[in-house]
């Protein structure tokens, strides 16, 4: 990706933030200064993944395949850890978030505002055997496959372990939610097709804001 679309996709996200009022921490708008001054908080911030996210899954084309994130909370599995996490998820219209499972993490995605959130769970490439057929949708069961499952704002998801899912967003640029058990971006995403999670950056102008991962 060119540093340039980063920036673009972090301006858009804080402006879906503004519109609808919603504050992230002091630190979501840390220069690298700020970073180094304040290191021992930086260092715990980058030990659980927290803050902002800009992938293409090294397709190139953010726009039809992409995603921006802001993980706003997470532990880790060491004892005494927070065992949860929250992500705000930026999707725009048409843009894939690409077939995945988690071993480790449940998660409930749920939509905020904006267009529908468009989610589709398949049984090939399982990597637990334990997921069933059923999904929840707001508590109420409903077939797990062989549909699109659309969500509107205030509807939200429960995706089981181990199921291979993908979403995008319908008509409108949808501002959606992750509230999980511990998040591991670094082992515990298993793409249907041999992706990669973070993208190679162009540096084609100054960064806006840091990715967690380019902290430290």
């Amino acid at each position: 990706m060119n540093r340039s679309e980063i920036n673009q996709a972090l301006r858009a996200a804080e402006e879906t933030l503004a519109r609808y009022s919603w504050a992230l921490p002091d630190w979501a708008c840390w220069s690298v200064d700020d970073h180094r001054v304040n290191a021992s908080q930086s260092k715990w911030l980058r030990d659980r993944q927290l803050g902002w996210d800009v992938t293409d899954f090294g397709s190139g084309a953010f726009s039809d395949r992409g995603l921006t994130l802001f993980c706003v909370r997470n532990g880790t599995r060491s004892p005494g850890e927070r065992p949860y996490a929250e992500k705000l998820l930026f999707v725009g219209v048409d843009q894939e978030t690409p077939f995945h499972a988690h071993k480790q993490k449940l998660e409930d995605i749920i939509v905020r505002g904006g267009g529908t959130l468009c989610l589709e769970l398949i049984p090939d490439g399982a990597v637990l055997e334990t997921a069933g057929t059923t999904v929840r949708i707001d508590g109420m069961p409903a077939p797990m496959f062989g549909h699109v499952h659309r969500l509107t704002a205030g509807q939200s998801i429960t995706v089981p372990r181990g199921v291979q899912h993908r979403f995008w967003g319908e008509n409108a640029p949808v501002f959606a939610a992750e509230v999980s058990q511990c998040n591991d971006d670094l082992t515990d995403n298993y793409f249907l097709e041999p992706l990669g999670r973070f993208s190679e950056i162009l540096e084609d102008e100054p960064p806006y804001r840091q990715l967690w991962n380019e902290v430290g």
